[in-house]
Formats: structure tokens, sequence, C-alpha cells
């Protein structure tokens, strides 16, 4: 509290169950600096939505749980109000099966509190691309009457950090008609793009809420297997893209030899501390934001949040800037990990659903395979366990689930990765994709594979 309210102190006055903060520059106390903003209780900050609003949450371990609790408390006096965001972290109150009539989801990409609400039909589902999510506030394609933020108290100067959580902020906050504001003294004061001036606030809460954490992810061998060929295409000087998962997990533990590594990512997690710890990421050759951890949003432990605080090291940007193919591509040796849940003998890639069911988004994937695709040396890889289900289902088929949706087209593969070896497909005809994604999956599918692909005449 003292260490922002120390410059403004002279301006707290208090108005009726709420405090009503007037800042003024304190050099020249007549003159109002800013215009006001309310810091209030949850309840008072939530008052005034109305049914049929529409508001975005902050994303991830960001998500501003403390205002969404008190959201979710006038429930029953509200209908249909809409309630937009990415993945967010915790339990989710709003998707509750009895909140159906008073709260409607609309994801952006669907997260594991959202998916029973999205496959019973008590949400909905956008397809986009995350470099894209920005563009639906600025033109009004999804007018936004609330924005629910997550960020740090103001510093000195009136500016709050948006922490964990970048993403689609920026442009959210601009869009909406209200912004409403956890001042989170347990939020993690990240730098780069990833500040907000006070004077665009209009309603703020105290709080002292630590960001959701995500523990760090079991490996074995399959995930080893995988995490090793991976590393071992991957040069000295690269610069990386990969989110979280055990596979994640483990190519950051198989690229603990390399030199100079930069990061240029959405996500960033705590094997980005490892690497960093043991001299791996210096970013000293990459082409811009040389030596700097560029990331626009952050899920892990408190190790990380720690690491994060205050270091000049990382650079939070926009989903606008980091998943910008133009961007990515200007990273000449861009190393792009990301996964799948199936991956068809033509090179077509399921990542967003199981057949119908939805199961997360189309999010950045074909942000980053494309992007490192035009990169002079950049390398797309597609990593992915062969079996599902304990081994009894290959996930290299013949022909994809009835209602899978392709996230990334046959055009846009590049490299698939199985325990099993490296499949090559850029440049390659169906049947010689064919042979090398047979040859990558589990031994025991491999003839039936074989007999479909004949059948198919892909063989």
């Amino acid at each position: 509290m003292a260490r922002w309210y120390a410059r403004y102190s002279a301006g707290i006055t208090t108005v009726g169950p709420s405090r009503q903060a007037i800042w003024t520059d304190r050099r020249a106390p007549s003159i109002p600096m800013l215009r006001a903003m309310r810091i209030v209780t949850p309840a008072e900050a939530v008052a005034g939505i109305k049914s049929r609003d529409q508001l975005y949450l902050q994303c991830a371990a960001a998500t501003p749980s403390v205002l969404l609790d008190a959201l979710v408390e006038r429930a029953p006096e509200l209908e249909d109000v809409s309630v937009v965001h990415l993945h967010c972290e915790g339990p989710g109150p709003h998707l509750r099966p009895e909140m159906a009539p008073h709260f409607r989801h609309r994801a952006l990409f669907i997260g594991p509190n959202a998916r029973a609400a999205v496959n019973e039909g008590r949400a909905d589902f956008v397809p986009v691309f995350l470099s894209d999510v920005p563009r639906l506030f600025e033109t009004g394609m999804l007018p936004l009457d609330y924005v629910f933020v997550n960020a740090t108290p103001p510093d000195a100067h009136g500016f709050c950090s948006l922490g964990t959580s970048v993403e689609a902020m920026h442009a959210a906050i601009r869009a909406a008609k209200t912004v409403v504001v956890q001042f989170n003294r347990s939020m993690p004061r990240t730098l780069g793009d990833s500040f907000i001036d006070i004077d665009d606030i209009d309603l703020a809460i105290e709080c002292d809420v630590p960001p959701y954490e995500i523990g760090m992810p079991a490996i074995g061998d399959v995930e080893r297997a995988i995490g090793q060929f991976v590393a071992d295409l991957i040069p000295d000087g690269a610069t990386i893209q990969m989110g979280i998962g055990a596979i994640p997990t483990a190519v950051g533990a198989a690229l603990r030899g390399k030199k100079d590594l930069g990061v240029h990512t959405e996500m960033m997690t705590d094997t980005i501390v490892d690497l960093v710890e043991e001299g791996v990421i210096t970013g000293r050759r990459k082409e811009r934001q040389r030596g700097k951890i560029v990331a626009t949003f952050m899920m892990g432990t408190k190790r990380l949040y720690e690491f994060v605080h205050d270091n000049p090291m990382v650079e939070m940007r926009p989903t606008d800037f980091t998943n910008d193919t133009h961007v990515i591509r200007s990273f000449s040796r861009m190393a792009a990990i990301n996964s799948a849940i199936e991956v068809d003998l033509t090179g077509q890639i399921v990542a967003d659903s199981i057949g119908h069911r939805m199961y997360s988004g189309v999010g950045g994937q074909m942000d980053f395979v494309r992007g490192a695709s035009l990169a002079t040396e950049g390398q797309a890889f597609i990593a992915l366990p062969a079996t599902a289900a304990d081994g009894t289902m290959s996930r290299i088929v013949p022909s994809l689930k009835e209602g899978a949706g392709v996230v990334t087209t046959r055009a846009h593969a590049r490299t698939i990765v199985t325990e099993y070896g490296v499949a090559q497909l850029w440049g390659r005809s169906l049947q010689e994709r064919t042979r090398a994604l047979i040859a990558v999956a589990a031994p025991q599918f491999r003839d039936e594979l074989g007999s479909e692909a004949a059948r198919l005449h892909l063989l």
C-alpha cells in the first residue's frame, strides 16, 4: 500500500462506503493530473453490470478471481451476461451448469474448466488465431462493456503491470466501456509492454491473491525420447517457442547442452527459468529483442513468478506482436515446438478437438508454424506421443476422426516427431509422407496403417 499511496495520499477522500481517489500532481496540487478513479469493494465493482452485458477476463494464471467470484454472487440478478476469455485457470464458477441462465461463456480458447460447458452447449467457442484476438476488440467484432483486470498496484508514476498475462489486454482495455482492476499485491511486476495507466481505470479493488500455480509435469520415457529427437535438431543460437506440459519440459531437459538459445514465445514456464539458470538461454544471438525473453503470458510455479518480478531480461508483449508471423520469421533460426491430438497420413494436424468434442482451441500453433517455416533456417515441430489410451490407439491415423478440426493444414506441416523418430514432410508427396509417418508410428499399428494407406491409394 505505502509504495503507491505515498505519491497520492494527499488526494484521497472518503465518500460513503467507498473511497474516492482523486489523483493530483503534488507539484501543482490545484491541477488534476488524472481522472477520478474509485477504489471500491468487490461487490461495488461489479454492481453496474447488467443483463446481456459483455465482459472480458484476463487469462491463464492472472484470472481475476476476486472480481469473478463477486460477479457470480450476483448471478440471480442477471441473465445472459457474456463472459469472454481465453484459457483461464481456477474453478471457473461462472461455468457451473446452474449458471447457464445467468452467464454465457464465449471461449476464444478452451481450458479444462470450460470443456464440459462448450461440449454440452452451455458455452460458445470462437475459432481464432491468438494473433488475431486483439483485433476482435479493436474492430468491434466483440464489443465489450467491461473488462476485468488483475494487475499490480500502481507504482510511483501511476502505472500498473499486467503481471503474468498481457495477451489481448491492451486492446480489451481500450475497447471496454468500463475497466475494473484488482490491485493485487501478489502479482509479479513484469516489464515490457505490460503497463496500464491508472488514468485508464474506472474502478479498482484491493486484494492479495497469488497468481494460479501450475506444477511441473512428470516426464517418462516417451517424453524423454521425443524431447531428445527435437533437441538434436535445434542448433546453438536458435530462438525457441514452446508451451507447457510433459513434452515441452522434456525438450527443455534435452536442450541443456546447447549454447546461446533465445526465447520468443507465447507462453513462458518454469522450463525457461531452468535453462536461464543453467546458462543455456542468453538471447545473445537473437536478431531482435537481443538478450530478452519475450512472452505474452506465463503459467508455472511461484519460482517462475519470483523470477520474472522486475526482471529486465523478461519482456511481455501482446499477442499481435509475439504471434505476428512477420516478427517470428525475423529470427533466422526460429524453432517452434507445438503438439497435436492426431495426425493423418497426409500431414493434416488436429490440435483443438477429439472428433466432434472440442478440447482446446486454435491458439498460436498456426502463427508459429507458419512464422518459423518462413524463417531462413526455421523449423516447425509438431511433437506428440505415437499412441493414446494406454497404447491402444494410434495418434498417426489413415483418416481423421469425424468432426476433427484441422488446425495446421497438410501444406503447413513440416516436421512430425514421436518417440519413434522424426518425419520430415515439407516438399514430400503424399506417398512419401505416408511412408515417413508410418515409420514414426507405434510398431504395433504400422501394418494396419500400411493396409489402410494402400486402400486409400496413398501407397
